[in-house]
């Protein structure tokens, strides 16, 4: 398993985000609150963020634990980011070691983070008769399950599909040939947030002026609510609905 954020609000230090809070991401590497698969979260880190001027995200991405990187905290406090995503690893067993399978994830605008595990996900897109080019398959970035998942996610977004609209259907798609599958995705364009609950935990706090969704909150104040388990989750900077996940229509709800 893996824990994941994403913010969209006023530009703040990455340091701010990510290491300073109380039970910052930083520290949910060896200490999450509420994981319930894995302890420990030291296979790697990823940050990702949008520059102020409009240019596509930049990312920041190591294989070692958070807390063995000893740049990070000037490079941190140096970088600012008002649409950030950023993620700590507990890798899936046999699946790549190197930062290449740190999330954020990345084409064009998007990024993308899996907090979760897929059994058997080599064989996922053919069990799912999904006619991916080869192109796509040989040129996964990493060798795991999170880029496949991102290679299915991604094809839809291409295909025109509204964000939403194809992590839920990627989600309940993939649940359906996996069932023991947990399928915590988290997609930002830098404008929205887009993020599914399907076995671990998610949280999210919204105040008018800043949306952050989180596999768990970063401090112990009240504004932070707790999404249910199989839900869809689409965040603004400006306001946060959730929605159960099922195959039938969903409407989303405040």
């Amino acid at each position: 398993m893996c824990r994941h954020l994403a913010r969209l609000g006023p530009p703040v230090t990455l340091a701010e985000l990510i290491l300073d809070p109380p039970h910052s991401l930083y520290r949910q590497s060896w200490q999450p609150g509420h994981q319930r698969h894995g302890t420990v979260n030291a296979d790697g880190f990823g940050i990702g963020w949008y520059p102020p001027d409009g240019e596509p995200p930049l990312r920041y991405r190591r294989s070692v634990p958070i807390w063995a990187d000893s740049n990070l905290p000037d490079l941190a406090r140096s970088l600012t980011g008002g649409a950030v995503l950023a993620a700590v690893r507990d890798a899936t067993p046999g699946t790549s070691q190197d930062e290449t399978a740190c999330a954020p994830y990345r084409t064009g605008r998007w990024l993308f983070s899996h907090n979760g595990a897929v059994p058997d996900w080599r064989h996922l897109p053919d069990d799912l008769g999904a006619l991916l080019p080869s192109a796509v398959l040989l040129g996964l970035e990493a060798h795991c399950d999170s880029a496949v998942l991102w290679a299915l996610l991604h094809r839809r977004l291409a295909d025109g599909e509204p964000p939403d609209e194809a992590v839920a259907a990627t989600v309940l798609e993939i649940a359906a040939v996996r069932p023991t599958a947990r399928l915590n995705l988290l997609l930002t364009d830098g404008l929205t947030i887009v993020a599914s609950r399907w076995g671990d935990s998610l949280w999210y706090r919204s105040n008018g002026e800043l949306s952050e969704v989180a596999s768990e909150p970063a401090d112990a104040t009240p504004d932070w609510h707790e999404v249910p388990d199989r839900s869809l989750l689409l965040a603004t900077r400006t306001a946060v609905r959730h929605t159960p996940l099922t195959p039938a229509e969903r409407t989303l709800t405040a």
